[in-house]
């Protein structure tokens, strides 16, 4: 059964109302504003949300080519998003020819490494000057004018930005070119950049209903935030940990645990410092614990050099194969990005969350207080994280199995799967290549 929300008087396209963390009924008022609401049930199928149900498969041969460009590549959310967005469309619309728009920088880059790994096309787009001064408007016009000429030549029928600075003047071109937009919020606050756009955006996909009152109504579509099909996907625990530490399958000792250490996109500090002062005491004293340690790219250099080399530690900047991760994963240490708490729901993973303090809106904080409430999730603020706070949570979690299964349960629980799927179908109703829902 899934519950349809509408808004009222308006004549608003269905709201869905699983949104990312929203709890049951009885404490939903307590994390959203106040909106009134009109609710229908309608009920649909069984179908897996990676595929599609048998009664509403795309059209058989000839089929049309679907173009879409996606933008918004600056972040890890950003990024994840829109692989998660393509990677549902391509199951739906086989027939389907995608460009990510990038920024034009080095080859260390996030965007230059993620997205071609994922077998997606990325064209890169002037940005001189991405800081907001007063030389903004003309770094604007030189990323708008780039624009132009990529969305010109690709000949796109849809653009879906996903936040951060490039979606500006990659959206702004594809209104001058009279090409359709949507774009997808993934946290309960938006960006300044999805605020403006969705003045033009035909739709906006979001991951919270709190983010309804920022947005015209009935553009609006709560369908929580996209997850990559690889995540959806069922990965033996045992496989994803020979993957990391490929001699482990030939010992025999107690059962291992495994800690994923995720430092961000970016590399978050403290995190890093933290689990640095304090690996070698806690692999010593715990022989069947193994770290699986993303530094990010900005700080690995610094910590790859500072780390004993150990059998049970593989330190990665970044890890593309993060099913693997997650799948290997008994706990997980992490920020508290949007994204991030979508893939630990999805995934069921007990979490230590550890918010940015410095995020906008302090929206990292709001994010693991939810996670804590209705996923179970331990929140460590940076004031609080030192090598004594974090192995106390972690022993808490570890040593208790019963917990661990608690955790599980209620992550899995408020999980929305079916996110990538309803905003792909969206998408292909909106450029007619698929039914209205």
């Amino acid at each position: 059964m899934a519950m349809v929300i509408s808004f009222s008087p308006l004549s608003a396209p269905p709201l869905l109302h699983r949104s990312l963390f929203l709890p049951p009924s009885s404490t939903q008022s307590s994390l959203q504003p106040p909106l009134s609401l009109r609710i229908r049930c309608r009920t649909f199928s069984n179908s897996d949300p990676t595929t599609l149900p048998s009664s509403s498969s795309p059209p058989e041969n000839p089929s049309p080519e679907l173009r879409v460009v996606f933008s918004g590549t600056e972040t890890g959310s950003h990024i994840y998003s829109s692989i998660a967005i393509a990677d549902a469309l391509s199951l739906l619309h086989p027939n389907s020819n995608f460009l990510f728009l990038g920024r034009n920088s080095s080859d260390n880059s996030l965007e230059s490494t993620v997205i071609p790994s994922a077998g997606y096309s990325i064209s890169p787009i002037d940005t001189p000057l991405l800081s907001f001064s007063l030389l903004l408007p003309i770094s604007l016009l030189c990323s708008t004018v780039s624009s132009l000429f990529t969305l010109s030549k690709f000949k796109p029928h849809i653009i879906v930005g996903t936040g951060g600075y490039l979606s500006v003047p990659a959206c702004l071109s594809a209104f001058i070119l009279g090409i359709k937009i949507v774009i997808q919020e993934q946290n309960s606050y938006p960006g300044m950049e999805n605020w403006l756009l969705g003045r033009l955006a035909e739709r906006v996909f979001l991951g919270f209903n709190t983010c309804v009152k920022y947005f015209q109504k009935d553009k609006c579509l709560v369908y929580g935030n996209p997850v990559r099909v690889s995540l959806r996907k069922y990965t033996s625990k045992a496989v994803a940990r020979s993957h990391f530490f490929p001699t482990l399958a030939k010992k025999k000792e107690m059962e291992p645990q495994v800690i994923l250490v995720l430092g961000g996109s970016t590399g978050a500090t403290a995190v890093n410092y933290t689990v640095l002062n304090m690996y070698s005491d806690i692999l010593k004293e715990h022989k069947n614990w193994y770290i699986v340690w993303q530094t990010g790219p900005d700080r690995y250099a610094e910590v790859e050099s500072l780390v004993k080399r150990s059998k049970r530690l593989y330190i990665t900047p970044f890890l593309h194969e993060m099913d693997l991760a997650y799948a290997a994963a008994d706990v997980i240490v992490s920020r508290a990005g949007a994204m991030t708490c979508t893939e630990i729901l999805v995934t069921g993973k007990p979490a230590i969350l550890v918010p940015l303090s410095n995020a906008p809106n302090d929206i990292q904080t709001k994010n693991s207080f939810i996670m804590s409430e209705i996923a179970g999730s331990k929140v460590l603020t940076e004031d609080e994280l030192d090598s004594s706070s974090l192995e106390f949570l972690i022993h808490e979690i570890l040593g208790n199995e019963k917990l661990r299964e608690e955790i599980s349960e209620k992550a899995l629980n408020y999980a929305t799967r079916s996110a990538s799927n309803d905003i792909a179908q969206c998408i292909l109703s909106l450029v007619k290549l698929y039914p209205s829902k």
